[in-house]
Formats: C-alpha cells, sequence, structure tokens
C-alpha cells in the first residue's frame, strides 16, 4: 500500500494533469483510495497504469442508500513489481448511472464490468458485450440495490407443488 505521503502526492501528479480528475482522498487502516470524477476515471486509471498498477484485481459496485450520488464503482489496482495496491473510488447518482469502460486497458474488466451491470444498473459505456451475466436477460431490476425487494420465488416441496407450480407427472 502506498503510505498517506505517497497517496497524496498521487493525487497532486493527476491534480497537476487535470484539476478535476481527483475529488479526495482517504486513508483508513493501511488502505489508499482515491476518490475520482467519473467523467475523468479514464485519465486517472491510465495514469496508475503508467505508474506501474498495470492490474485491475477487482472491480466491484457498491449501494451506498440511502445517501446521493448512491452508486459507487471501485477499482482495486495492484503494482505487481512493488506488490503494492491502491483504490479508485467513483460514486454515481441512479439517474444517470453511466462511467466509461476500461476493457481495452484492463482486460479482465470484461466480465465484472458485466456483473455491476447485471446487479447495481451501472451502464459501461463502450463496453464490447454489455448484458446479463448473472440473472436471465428478461429479468427485471438490480438485486444487489439496497432497495431491490427481498423475497423470491417460493420452493418446490412435495407439500406445496399444487399450490405454486402445479402437479409433476
Amino acid at each position: 500500500m502506498p503510505d498517506a505521503t505517497e497517496l497524496e502526492l498521487t493525487a497532486q501528479e493527476l491534480h497537476g494533469a487535470d484539476g478535476a480528475a481527483i475529488l479526495d482522498t482517504e486513508f483508513h487502516r493501511g488502505r489508499a483510495v482515491l476518490i475520482a470524477h467519473r467523467d475523468h476515471i479514464r485519465p486517472v486509471l491510465e495514469h496508475l497504469h503508467r505508474k506501474g498498477y498495470r492490474f485491475l484485481a477487482s472491480l466491484h459496485g457498491v449501494d451506498y442508500y440511502p445517501e446521493e450520488p448512491r452508486l459507487g464503482v471501485l477499482y482495486e489496482m495492484l503494482d505487481m513489481e512493488r506488490v503494492d495496491r491502491i483504490s479508485v473510488k467513483v460514486r454515481l447518482h441512479t439517474e444517470d448511472p453511466r462511467i466509461v469502460s476500461v476493457v481495452d486497458l484492463f482486460p479482465t474488466a470484461n466480465v465484472q464490468e458485466r456483473e455491476v451491470y447485471d446487479m447495481f444498473g451501472v451502464v459501461f459505456e463502450g463496453h464490447p458485450d454489455l448484458r446479463r451475466i448473472l440473472m436471465p436477460e428478461d429479468y427485471e431490476g438490480h438485486p444487489q440495490r439496497r432497495d431491490f425487494p427481498v423475497g423470491g420465488e417460493p420452493i418446490l416441496f412435495t407439500y406445496n407443488e399444487a399450490q405454486n407450480y402445479g402437479q409433476w407427472q
């Protein structure tokens, strides 16, 4: 992990290249996080890629309900030579949950972006094959959002099969 000083230096480098790219930094429990503006995520990740963070270890979604902007996308970057890790966080409003895809920069983002799209409804613009990956194509809603109704489909047992699906032959 970069220490707090290195995190701030990295944020200053990015701020010098594009003043609106980095909104804030967080350093908590040894975890370094850059909070980036969604419109500048691509240049931020490209800068980190040039610095040695060439491995996208994880890309995942978060729902900060009831806060707004509510949705988040976290990029966990790894420098394999220095064994160093840094996170980049982007917050998105639910009215316009769009962000640029980074599949061409990090091929491992392909499946991970599809999962965030499927579970949280974040649209990755420019993704080569953005479609559901875990849920059926005709499924409505995004199950990992915190306002998604809890419940589910009834489970078929012998005592309730007549009420649910009809009797099996």
